[in-house]
């Protein structure tokens, strides 16, 4: 906070703080800038959740998913906090919060989104590439030893087992009871569609997530605080400091694996038109 907000504070002349965190970004273990995880997101929260005076926190969601354990450990960690410290949390959400997004999301007392946002995505994929076809015009011969007869399940070299199938198949629908157990319990009675049209993975705008009750309320997270705490309201931004972590990695394979990286993060926003 500047010199001269103090300042205006000391005075009276400034209103309430609300510090906002924005979660832009892939949801990903990986512990690299830019990527959604407990580890980069946890240090934010709490100095968020600190500041005493504040009577809410507002947290800006901008998400296509990832990782659904690191998305259930980011919304419990803010439930924790919220309940923790007494505040409510309020949930903004930018051109997106689908899939893991949309988990995160619901972990806010309210979520308001723009009609335009892109919400919900409420399911599981699972997606890879198959080169049986390949390997065998290149006569190439694939070798695989493992102990352990499931070891190698659903290598992408070796052709698709209906048994590996299925033990892929059980696992996405364990998340999925996980992620829908979630979203019933934050959303509750809120929630106005059928199950079989609000889990199915399927996304919406958000003028049409208002209506399933996916989210509270339409507008941004300027408008609606100066509506709620005066036209005196302060914000405050909760960034992250920077470090020797912040600095990129240097060398050939560092770019390779940040090229793919970036493909993988790309195609993710493109599947919602972003």
């Amino acid at each position: 906070m500047g010199l001269g907000t103090w300042m205006r504070r000391i005075v009276g002349q400034s209103g309430p703080v609300i510090p906002v965190v924005r979660l832009h970004g892939v949801i990903a273990a990986d512990p690299r800038p830019g990527r959604l995880n407990i580890e980069s997101v946890e240090p934010l929260l709490k100095r968020a959740f600190a500041l005493k005076s504040a009577p809410a926190v507002a947290i800006i969601v901008n998400s296509p998913g990832g990782s659904p354990v690191q998305s259930r450990l980011i919304s419990k960690r803010i439930r924790d906090l919220a309940e923790e410290n007494g505040k409510p949390v309020l949930v903004f959400v930018e051109d997106a919060a689908a899939s893991g997004g949309y988990f995160i999301a619901v972990a806010g007392d309210e979520i308001i989104a723009d009609p335009s946002s892109i919400v919900g995505s409420i399911g599981v994929i699972f997606a890879g590439f198959g080169f049986v076809g390949a390997i065998d015009k290149l006569g190439v011969e694939r070798r695989v030893h493992t102990a352990g007869r499931n070891k190698s399940t659903l290598d992408p070299f070796l052709p698709e087992k209906p048994e590996d199938v299925a033990r892929i198949k059980q696992l996405e629908l364990d998340v999925h009871r996980v992620f829908i157990d979630w979203v019933k319990a934050r959303r509750g009675d809120r929630l106005k569609g059928a199950d079989d049209d609000l889990f199915t993975g399927e996304f919406w705008s958000g003028l049409r997530g208002l209506d399933l009750g996916l989210v509270d309320a339409l507008g941004d997270v300027r408008a609606v605080l100066r509506e709620r705490y005066g036209e005196k309201v302060e914000l405050l931004p909760i960034a992250p400091r920077r470090g020797l972590l912040g600095l990129p990695r240097l060398g050939f394979a560092a770019l390779a694996g940040g090229a793919i990286d970036a493909i993988e993060d790309r195609a993710l926003w493109a599947r919602f038109g972003l």
